[in-house]
């Protein structure tokens, strides 16, 4: 259970990670944002899906934020930082995710076909998961679940 000024907190970062969701969609991507913030709430890194853009399959808003935060740390291991994103992380994402020490995922909407945080697997509680992580699933989840809906409706 999450308090109310913890809730507010996240809600404050999963705009911006909507923000940059947009923005991704906007391009032709699906519209997917990432932001990577430390401890003091400073932003290291923010990212919006670039599959198409870079046609590169591992342009995933989360894997470009943790590589993004990564090079600014000038170390991979981020286990003092909080991931938001707008869409519950895939098989690879999740990957990524455990590998790079995160100490908190927050996501915004569910994905019942390739969540693995929490809605088709669990990676951070499972056996093969070195690294036990936060996860808070559903801030903003309607608004995050309508941006997805609208630009698959349009777009495919």
């Amino acid at each position: 259970m999450i308090t109310h000024a913890e809730y507010e907190r996240h809600l404050f970062w999963m705009k911006k990670a909507i923000a940059l969701a947009e923005i991704a969609g906007q391009s032709g991507e699906i519209p997917v944002g990432a932001i990577i913030v430390d401890n003091r709430d400073q932003i290291l890194a923010q990212s919006g899906n670039r599959k198409e853009k870079e046609t590169d399959p591992t342009a995933h808003a989360e894997v470009l934020a943790i590589r993004t935060a990564s090079r600014h740390r000038q170390n991979w291991h981020l286990n003092d930082c909080s991931l938001y994103v707008t869409l519950e992380p895939c098989p690879m994402c999740a990957g990524a995710i455990i590998h790079s020490r995160l100490k908190t995922v927050i996501y915004g909407a569910d994905d019942p076909k390739t969540g693995v945080l929490r809605s088709v697997a669990n990676f951070p509680d499972a056996l093969f998961s070195n690294h036990r992580l936060n996860v808070i699933g559903g801030i903003a989840s309607n608004d995050c679940r309508q941006l997805l809906q609208t630009w698959f409706m349009r777009n495919r």
